[in-house]
């Protein structure tokens, strides 16, 4: 491997492999609890909704179609997450799930991972409403058949953590493939899936970019020396 690559991954992916690796080799698997619980969680659902009785409480616990009742979809979202699509095979959910969940929970942890996944996913819900009202004559639309297609599995939430990592690690080659392959994924096959990605993405970048102008506001906020605020205060 050349010096000029060795450095490209250092600067790409180095914060973010050390991050990885010192919390794997201090706790193991105990670094990512919530992961391996999502991992479990998700083949539970996928071996009961293969039975003949577990198909239709599977379904009713965490299957979202944007013809669903508002109220409905939103209680059923947050565990859509974990429900497989079955058109699709489990093993791609749980790669996705053990690897991108498990980063994330290390680099920014349990909890502010499984908001960012529901955010995420929350975005890709709402958008299907909007995008069948839209229509499919406007890039942005989708037709009326989308209403009564299953809209499950953590692909939505996989992407949005994905880029929000790169983000906060600085790997912008890695984020920016990420983005840029969502997009060819829609331009090859324009599906629901491929544009609650994209939904996914979008809201994610308008949390970065919330999160970028919040910082920049406290760091200027910080005294810097020779200000007033650095000196002793006066004594009478």
């Amino acid at each position: 491997m050349s010096s000029s690559v060795r450095a490209f991954a250092r600067r790409e992916w180095g914060s973010l492999y050390a991050a990885v690796r010192t919390a794997l080799a201090a706790r193991g698997w105990r670094a990512v609890p919530m992961t391996l619980t999502a991992v479990c969680l998700t083949s539970l659902f996928q071996i009961t909704q293969n039975q003949d009785w577990g198909y239709q409480p599977v379904q009713n616990l965490g299957s979202v179609r944007a013809e669903d009742p508002l109220w409905l979809a939103l209680l059923r979202t947050p565990l859509s997450l974990f429900v497989p699509a079955l058109d699709l095979p489990v093993w791609g959910a749980l790669a996705q799930i053990l690897l991108v969940f498990g980063i994330a929970e290390i680099c920014l942890g349990r909890w502010r991972t499984l908001a960012l996944a529901y955010l995420a996913t929350l975005a890709g819900t709402l958008y299907a409403r909007v995008g069948i009202a839209l229509g499919p004559d406007g890039p942005l639309g989708l037709p009326a058949s989308d209403a009564r297609v299953v809209d499950t599995g953590p692909s939505a939430a996989v992407v949005g953590l994905a880029v929000y990592v790169c983000w906060r690690h600085r790997a912008w080659w890695t984020g920016s493939l990420v983005v840029v392959a969502m997009v060819v994924e829609v331009m090859v096959k324009n599906n629901l899936a491929g544009k609650e990605h994209l939904a996914a993405i979008a809201a994610v970048l308008v949390l970065v970019a919330a999160v970028a102008w919040r910082e920049r506001r406290q760091e200027g906020s910080e005294p810097r020396p020779g200000t007033r605020s650095w000196k002793p205060p006066i004594r009478s």
